[in-house]
């Protein structure tokens, strides 16, 4: 298999977004070139609408587990795949075991957890140089740099819409498309990077008066953030507020999102997958900084009231909210909102 390419994906929907540059650039490279990912199978949908994978390998090893002998037998069955190059992205020294273990020649990545040996071609990264992660993940397809300023422009995320798909899902959740507008209320390790949904419901009663429609995305255990949502709607506008955390697959999700007219995300995997179907966005921070993972979009305002990052799973308020997230006024994110809302 000449010129292919093995690439150990990150664990989260997000960071796998955007090593999306990475694959943009290695097939701007070499259009030729085969590229396989090595992901959890919860990000294998996000895959499977990047045009430049050819194929999403599922990893059968749990995040964070060691299991040598199942990553053993899965380097046995990509040895045969002949690939010339291994892009290892998670810093773990588990995440290079497959690569080493599979004899793949070039095994590329950042110099993490004791990794010398399992990686041939090892970088050592200086954060301040490449502050952002794209720039990290997009920096591998290149000879060692010095800087990100080095680098050749970043192509940002793209996912590609079903459209069949599409008009399904619009008719499975009897959706109006008119005027829609997406939340993405949940987020990863606790409630502090969360804006609170008291916040989001002030702002969805808002919206229903000016004739919009809200539609709720995240996941099984998003659904009762997006119940808590809803609750605090009359029963009219209950009827304009659809949550479908938990409701629709992850490809519905990509699907709806790019119908939406405009998004209002927390820092969540959600948020960069707004962008990458090119969806207006107003993304919510308050402990996370966008230094490091802003949304990819020339679409986007980033809301933020402090400076720096600070490492939180919880806040000090009531519910597990940081300060930060609840100073962020409804008022303030309606009126970011203005530009991108229909009629």
């Amino acid at each position: 298999m000449d010129q292919a390419a093995l690439v150990v994906g990150p664990s989260w929907v997000g960071d796998m977004l955007m090593s999306q540059a990475l694959y943009r650039r290695m097939k701007q490279q070499n259009p030729e070139r085969r590229i396989d990912v090595l992901a959890p199978d919860w990000c294998r949908a996000v895959l499977s609408r990047m045009p430049e994978i050819d194929n999403a390998i599922a990893m059968p090893v749990g995040h964070g587990s060691l299991q040598l002998g199942v990553r053993r037998e899965l380097a046995k069955e990509l040895k045969k795949n002949g690939y010339h190059q291994a892009f290892v992205l998670p810093n773990s020294l588990k995440s290079a075991l497959v690569p080493w273990l599979a004899g793949i020649p070039r095994r590329i990545g950042w110099r993490g957890e004791m990794r010398y040996g399992l990686l041939n071609d090892l970088r050592v990264l200086d954060k301040q140089a490449f502050p952002l992660m794209v720039q990290r993940y997009a920096a591998l397809a290149e000879a060692p740099l010095e800087s990100a300023e080095q680098l050749p422009p970043i192509l940002k995320p793209k996912l590609r819409i079903d459209n069949d798909g599409q008009q399904q899902a619009l008719a499975q959740f009897n959706l109006v498309t008119d005027n829609a507008v997406a939340f993405c209320p949940g987020a990863e390790f606790g409630p502090a990077k969360r804006w609170p949904d008291y916040h989001y419901a002030a702002l969805a009663a808002k919206l229903i008066a000016e004739g919009k429609q809200v539609w709720i995305f995240g996941s099984k255990k998003d659904h009762p953030v997006g119940e808590q949502i809803r609750q605090q709607l009359s029963p009219s506008e209950q009827a304009q507020c659809i949550n479908l955390a938990g409701e629709t697959s992850l490809e519905q999700a990509i699907d709806l999102l790019a119908l939406a007219d405009v998004a209002v995300s927390n820092d969540s995997g959600l948020m960069h997958m707004a962008a990458a179907v090119d969806t207006p966005l107003v993304a919510l921070y308050g402990p996370t900084s966008p230094q490091h993972t802003p949304p990819l979009s020339d679409k986007a305002e980033v809301i933020r009231l402090i400076d720096g990052f600070i490492k939180i799973r919880k806040g000090d308020a009531d519910q597990g909210y940081h300060q930060s997230m609840i100073d962020i006024s409804p008022e303030l994110a309606f009126q970011s909102l203005q530009k991108w809302l229909k009629g």
